[in-house]
């Protein structure tokens, strides 16, 4: 579910249920035309579908990080440990075009970069993401 679909009572009943926060990281660097940055915003979104509606009562999607730049990882890091001291046991993070290495971002449970997973034999279909995603909750 997305951040803003909670309203605050259901949210406080219901937040146990919820112990996965999806940070999506769009990598734009301000250069893009309206168009590209169309075209990367619905790369992302359509990454992220593979995520968020086969876990749809345990993901909660926070707000995308838009633009990369210097420091970029440092940021998507800080945002990982906070949304965990706030409650979520699992931070995920997300990237249709931005080739991100879990070794970087070492504040997130699992880093669902595009641009590795189609590298990489493994990762090609729906499932296989869904089975990192499980895989993770086992650890």
């Amino acid at each position: 579910m997305k951040f803003s679909d909670f309203e605050v009572e259901h949210w406080e009943e219901n937040r146990k249920f919820y112990d996965t926060c999806l940070i999506p990281f769009t990598g734009l660097s301000g250069f893009e035309s309206p168009p590209e940055t169309v075209q990367a915003l619905e790369r992302l979104r359509d990454f992220m579908d593979l995520v968020e509606k086969p876990f749809k009562g345990r993901i909660v999607t926070y707000p995308a990080i838009q633009y990369g730049g210097g420091g970029y990882v440092d940021l998507i890091n800080e945002v990982c440990r906070k949304v965990k001291s706030s409650g979520f046991q699992y931070a995920v993070v997300l990237t249709a075009d931005i080739a991100l290495q879990q070794r970087e971002i070492v504040e997130s449970d699992l880093v669902l970069s595009m641009p590795i997973i189609e590298a990489s034999q493994e990762g090609k279909n729906n499932s296989d993401i869904g089975m990192k995603i499980q895989e993770m909750w086992q650890r």
